[in-house]
């Protein structure tokens, strides 16, 4: 037996049009994963201060370069960051400063 909805059909439709889609659902959840990592924020962190070089980041946080390139890599998949060559040296920075603001409301949503 199928139990009546307490609901309205306006707000039901409501619903229908807050709740993202898929594709979006998928997007926001790869955002999540991406700040779910410790050495992500830290590098994220970093670049929102100023860009830079592995070599730079490896020395500002203390990382060894290969971990610090395979993540550079994986936030640069997902657009969070991008790096621009000078001759040798690649300067990664933010692509969108809708990262920065996300990552400053966390810390305030968390009381720090």
């Amino acid at each position: 037996m199928q139990q009546a909805l307490q609901m309205d059909l306006k707000s039901m439709e409501k619903f229908k049009n807050i709740i993202p889609k898929r594709e979006a659902l998928d997007d926001l959840a790869n955002l999540f994963t991406v700040v779910s990592d410790v050495t992500r924020i830290r590098i994220i962190s970093a670049l929102m201060v100023k860009k830079m070089c592995v070599t730079d980041l490896s020395s500002v946080l203390d990382m060894n370069q290969t971990t610090l390139s395979h993540q550079l890599r994986f936030l640069k998949n997902i657009k969070i960051v991008k790096g621009n060559r000078t001759g040798k040296i690649i300067n990664y920075s933010i692509v969108n400063e809708k990262i920065c603001d996300i990552m400053l409301s966390g810390i305030s949503f968390l009381g720090y």
